[in-house]
């Protein structure tokens, strides 16, 4: 493995169902399919599935997951495939409670015998403030990690301090498909500040699908690079840049700031050690989603970053910005 393996690990989560991309879920049970197949199939994290939809994902991929073996059998376990479900607001206890036990369901039946291999182990939920994460949280089994996507736009550290302490994790909304959807420079870093204050993970959505920020045409906005955000977040993590460095890292737009060696990462003067990175991974900075899984890989082998993006065979109608 090397410092760039490390960052990309299960990075991804493949969110090709929203917008700009909006496949419809037939492109995108075939697509994530054939990435986890593909040769960049390590940065491949979970499927993002609005629970509204599971009957149509459950049509759409039939023949197309790894099968559940007879327990009698000599056959090896599946892999089963990843998905994170995409909840009813933490405002709405009502709709939560139905959800998971939508999620309950659809777990027993993807463990069936013959069924196809699937596990819903992740959430993601939106919520306002810490009363609305108790409330959820009183109505979860351990068997689900929590993310609760907190509003840039207000003070997050409610939400985050309700969060501290428990198996469960925060979400940032990186940008979208207009301009006002796009949080700064400073919402961004207030937010990693924040979580790293009170020792909670995170991961982003939106906007992430280039390395580095750069203005995007598209929306007339300027989008953070996930090299920004998650190894900005993780030298933050490893002590190896301030929290006002972190901020002059979200807002880089140098391409060649960025540097990966074999056992390092770096930005600029400040670097992070392998073993570091990957601990940041694993307990801080855990993922981004993205409409498209090809376009970030791809723009990291332009850079020069990447040797092959491994993808060229898989793309099944994907779009990004």
């Amino acid at each position: 493995m090397t410092a760039i393996n490390a960052l990309m690990s299960e990075l991804i989560d493949f969110a090709g169902l929203f917008p700009p991309a909006s496949l419809d879920m037939g492109a995108t049970v075939r697509g994530f399919a054939a990435y986890r197949e593909c040769a960049s199939s390590d940065a491949l994290g979970r499927l993002i599935v609005p629970v509204s939809r599971f009957d149509e994902f459950e049509a759409e991929c039939v023949g197309l997951m790894p099968r559940v073996p007879d327990l009698d059998g000599n056959e090896e376990d599946p892999d089963p495939w990843a998905i994170s479900a995409l909840m009813s607001p933490a405002n709405d206890l009502d709709a939560v409670a139905a959800d998971l036990a939508a999620i309950e369901a659809f777990n027993e039946r993807h463990t069936e015998e013959g069924a196809g291999a699937a596990i819903v182990d992740t959430i993601e939920i939106a919520a306002a403030n810490g009363e609305e994460i108790d409330g959820v949280l009183d109505l979860l089994e351990d068997d689900l990690y929590p993310y609760f996507e907190l509003d840039w736009r207000g003070d997050v550290r409610g939400g985050i301090a309700a969060i501290a302490g428990l198996d469960g994790g925060a979400k940032i909304r990186t940008g979208g498909v207009t301009k006002d959807a796009h949080p700064g420079v400073l919402e961004v870093t207030r937010f990693i500040q924040a979580c790293r204050m009170a020792e909670v993970p995170f991961k982003a959505t939106a906007g992430l699908h280039h390395p580095v920020r750069a203005h995007q045409a598209s929306v007339d906005a300027r989008q953070f690079g996930f090299l920004n955000v998650i190894l900005g977040a993780a030298m933050l993590h490893a002590g190896a840049i301030s929290g006002s460095e972190l901020g002059e890292m979200l807002a880089e737009e140098d391409p060649n700031a960025f540097t990966f060696e074999e056992t390092t990462a770096g930005w600029r003067l400040h670097r992070i050690e392998m073993e570091a990175l990957l601990e940041a991974r694993s307990r801080f900075a855990h993922s981004f989603g993205s409409c498209s899984f090809v376009e970030p890989l791809e723009d990291l082998a332009a850079l020069g970053m990447l040797a092959d993006a491994g993808t060229q065979s898989t793309q099944d109608g994907e779009s990004g910005t």
